[in-house]
């Protein structure tokens, strides 16, 4: 299920137009820009305000992650940033924007759920320090975004994409939350999913307590090296934009946090959530 018509369906990055960022803003829909580090849940605001505000979910994440997989299929190192930038300029991403995130296509192949996994990660985030393939990068969605109309996320959006964003939101959390929440994302399984499972393969023998807080403290440990890198890169680091609005969600709950957004979104565009 897409978004709305005013908005485009689908945006590639090798067929955008590269806009001029000095050129006066003619966008006639606004960009609501959402930054901040890896595991705020951030593509969960964003796609909640897409669907709330009727506007176009684009995931900038999801580019670098598909170009992290190509480089992973293709042998290229990740810290030699001149072949990764050959790589790019013979890369196709495609955004096909859906009610719950995007599908991702690779060159014409739906990557949507393997650029979710560990290896692409941690690969995204090493190529992502690159301070000529984030230019690129940028330019890439600049061009995506430029009609407007669009939820934005990812680590530079309000302070580099679109410094002119009409709405800039940092989400942040502690990252001891953001790590404890990302480990719960990713160990869960219901009870049917497990009874399923068991019917085609032996189930692994359920963590011990130390067990668990052992592999929890390794996510929180990975989250503040890539914090790290993140907030270090030559390149665009994380910070938050001079106009951005602060919503640390550390002691927040889910339904709060969606609901505060609305209210700055609300208070900047003066315009009504829609009825989902």
């Amino acid at each position: 299920m897409t978004q709305p018509p005013h908005t485009l369906q689908n945006r590639t990055v090798q067929d955008s137009k590269q806009p001029d960022p000095t050129a006066p803003k003619k966008r006639q829909h606004p960009v609501i820009a959402i930054d901040g580090p890896a595991g705020a849940g951030k593509s969960t605001l964003a796609a909640h305000l897409a669907r709330r505000f009727g506007f176009l979910n684009l995931e900038t994440g999801a580019m670098y992650r598909a170009l992290a997989l190509k480089a992973i299929e293709n042998d290229y190192a990740f810290d030699d940033e001149p072949p990764l930038m050959d790589l790019a300029s013979r890369t196709r991403i495609t955004l096909e924007p859906q009610l719950e995130g995007n599908r991702v296509l690779l060159d014409s192949v739906d990557v949507s759920r393997r650029i979710r996994e560990p290896d692409v990660t941690s690969a995204a985030s090493k190529i992502s320090i690159h301070p000529h393939l984030r230019a690129w990068m940028v330019q890439q969605q600049r061009a995506l975004g430029e009609a407007g109309g669009v939820v934005m996320e990812g680590r530079d959006i309000g302070t580099a994409v679109f410094p002119d964003a009409e709405v800039k939101i940092f989400l942040d959390a502690a990252p001891e939350v953001r790590g404890n929440r990302r480990y719960r994302q990713a160990t869960p399984e219901s009870t049917a999913d497990n009874d399923r499972k068991a019917s085609t393969r032996q189930m692994p023998d359920p963590l011990t307590a130390e067990q668990q807080h052992l592999a929890e403290e390794a996510v929180i440990r990975e989250l503040k090296e890539r914090d790290y890198r993140d907030r270090h890169r030559a390149e665009s680091p994380l910070q938050p934009a001079a106009d951005a609005v602060i919503l640390d969600s550390t002691t927040m709950t889910l339904q709060e946090v969606l609901a505060r957004a609305e209210e700055i979104v609300r208070s900047h565009l003066h315009v009504k959530p829609r009825d989902i």
